[in-house]
């Protein structure tokens, strides 16, 4: 039978295989001994000639770049919108097969965007590769930087990241690159579904290069991968075609790795320095300089902009910080917001990098650092900041065969209620953020306002973009257990923030205050004092959503009326344990009786044959 035709694949390039990749960029670790990279390096010499940190103040001319430089005009305006980039025409298909060769599994490019909407938050794609580079601390690693830099080929800022991990040989390199190839199978390491490194770096531009340098088995290596959407789209590709270049250092002199002919390799090289901000080999090699003996960089350009045009990353508001521009504006004029709440970590996390990383991990690193634009990100740890906390044991039902395990919770009042409404639960798992701030309380109830709580989840599953967590059973009742906590912490705790008691009618609590006028802020209602120069503040809380406290119903009822529905759903729940134990046991069952009847057959055949023996030995 003569083979099936498919296109020609170029020679110039590698081609990812869908059953081979690697989400996180650690490769084997470095070996002992190894130099390290100096920590204490300015951003100056971090960047240096190497990489631009000021915008250059000359334009290179048209002949100093190749012709089909994509760089500097990559798509038309409109696509530059990240959630529009996903259409496109591919070309003709030039269907030809070398006698000999495999078909082999392909990935159209679109697959690149469409896999990258699992990232609807930006800074949820930061994070992944800020996983990838703290998963390196197993290896050595001792800091990552994540940084603006500008692509010297147009001017346009560029997303920079670097480690001082173990680094990439050329096979973890080309797993990297590829999708759905995983070698974590650590269970304290963050990633594990193989697909991190594409989805965040394709969420934040639109394409990305990464140089690594490794040391395994007393070889020295270091490679340049080039993954690129604007490559893809506009040579009008119907496969994802990857070139990747490689490089034995072991003689403290880069030479080439063939791993065809000289023609592919210089092929590869040719691809990555026409589709990427460096124009020279030369240039490719200086990014080298500064890694040290091992470690990883990855640059991300061609950045994605929003609706209007501008880029989704802000780097201009804060040189130490980077933010999220459209979060920022939706924050301040979604609702009218105090002063406090603007300030508090739980708003400023949503548009603020620096923010957000201050809470990303659990437990403080002891040898670690993320550099953020120069300066390192303090740590900050929500559980230490609460006021009246306290711990709280819970022990999830995971079934007969899992192992029990134990959740330590602890939970208290922010330092600023009641005068802040912010509530919620940070759940952790394996030490990094899944959710934050979650709030399990209904809106419109005052209960629980002001009250945080911090839990690492390992018993349950994150979702692929890390943001949520899996809508299992063990999800569901975690999330009832958490509102019993903040039911019953707020019952014994309440009155420490001097909120009215269960017991005490909110009308005569009204009555005691001098309020005189509403000021809505985050849902909670607050009454000022008549005097001007007076800014003493009174809580009122609401019981229900839109409810007058001339008309409100008595806080006990409404009380009685959550703890009722908790404890129905608990019963349910048990309810539910039962009836999978007893359909568990009516199939055992069913199954012993079946074999019963099978043992009954074979003993009746038995029988009956023997006693055709027996009349046939008689006669």
């Amino acid at each position: 039978m003569p083979p099936k035709h498919q296109k020609q694949i170029p020679a110039t390039a590698d081609i990812v295989d869908l059953d081979s990749s690697d989400d996180e960029y650690g490769g084997p670790a470095a070996a002992t001994g190894a130099s390290r990279i100096n920590n204490t390096d300015n951003s100056k010499q971090f960047n240096g000639a190497k990489l631009q940190t000021k915008p250059p103040t000359t334009t290179r001319s048209a002949s100093a770049t190749n012709k089909g430089d994509a760089s500097a005009a990559n798509f038309r305006p409109a696509d530059r919108s990240f959630w529009r980039a996903g259409a496109y025409e591919i070309g003709p298909t030039v269907s030809t097969l070398i006698q000999g060769d495999l078909e082999h599994a392909r990935v159209h490019p679109r697959f690149l965007h469409s896999n990258a909407t699992s990232h609807k938050w930006a800074f949820g794609a930061i994070a992944e590769l800020l996983d990838n580079a703290v998963d390196e601390i197993g290896n050595g690693a001792t800091f990552v930087k994540v940084d603006r830099i500008y692509n010297a080929k147009d001017n346009s800022p560029a997303l920079l990241f670097q480690d001082d991990g173990g680094g990439m040989n050329p096979e973890s390199m080309r797993k990297c690159m590829s999708l759905g190839y995983s070698s974590k199978t650590s269970n304290t390491t963050i990633g594990q579904y193989g697909n991190g490194f594409k989805t965040s770096t394709m969420r934040l531009g639109a394409d990305v290069i990464v140089f690594s340098r490794a040391t395994q088995s007393g070889r020295a290596t270091q490679s340049v991968g080039l993954l690129s959407y604007t490559f893809l789209r506009k040579t009008r590709q119907d496969d994802v075609i990857v070139p990747i270049i490689d490089f034995d250092i072991s003689d403290n002199w880069p030479d080439s790795i063939l791993y065809g002919s000289k023609d592919d390799w210089s092929g590869n090289l040719k691809t990555i320095l026409q589709w990427s901000p460096f124009a020279s080999k030369d240039d490719l090699m200086l990014q080298f300089d500064n890694i040290g003996s091992h470690g990883t960089k990855i640059i991300i350009y061609n950045l994605w902009m929003n609706d209007e045009g501008i880029y989704e990353l802000n780097f201009d508001d804060d040189e130490e910080d980077i933010r999220l521009r459209d979060e920022a504006n939706n924050g301040n004029t979604s609702r009218k917001r105090v002063l406090e709440l603007q300030s508090h970590l739980s708003y400023r996390m949503r548009f603020s990098l620096r923010a957000y990383a201050s809470i990303l991990y659990l437990k403080k690193f002891t040898n670690f650092k993320i550099i953020l634009r120069g300066k390192p990100v303090e740590q900050f740890c929500i559980a230490d900041d609460l006021k009246h906390s306290k711990t709280i044991t819970y022990s999830p039902q995971r079934g007969m065969a899992l192992k029990e395990v134990t959740v330590q919770t602890v939970i208290g009042f922010i330092k600023e209620a009641p005068a802040l409404g912010v509530c919620g639960f940070n759940v952790y798992h394996k030490n990094r953020l899944i959710r934050p701030y979650w709030k399990v309380t209904a809106d419109g109830n005052s209960r629980g306002h002001g009250v945080v709580g911090v839990l690492e989840a390992n018993f349950i599953e994150p979702a692929h973009d890390k943001q949520d967590f899996e809508r299992s059973t063990l999800f569901v009742k975690l999330e009832m257990r958490l509102k019993q906590m903040v039911m019953e912490y707020w019952k014994g705790h309440s009155h420490l923030i001097g909120h009215v008691s269960d017991g005490m009618k909110k009308i005569d609590y009204l009555n005691k205050s001098t309020a005189l006028q509403n000021d809505e802020v985050s849902g909670n209602t607050f009454r000022t004092s008549g005097d001007s120069k007076s800014s003493t503040v009174h809580p009122v809380f609401e019981t229900e959503a839109g409810s007058r406290p001339e008309t409100s119903l008595d806080i006990r009822t409404l009380d009685q009326i959550c703890d009722e529905n908790i404890q129905l759903f608990m019963r349910c729940e048990e309810y539910k344990m039962k009836q999978v134990g007893l359909v568990r046991t009516i199939e055992e069952l069913e199954n012993q009786l079946e074999e019963t009847r099978k043992k009954c057959a074979r003993v009746s055949s038995y029988i009956e044959t023997q006693r055709k023996q027996t009349l046939a030995t008689q006669r």
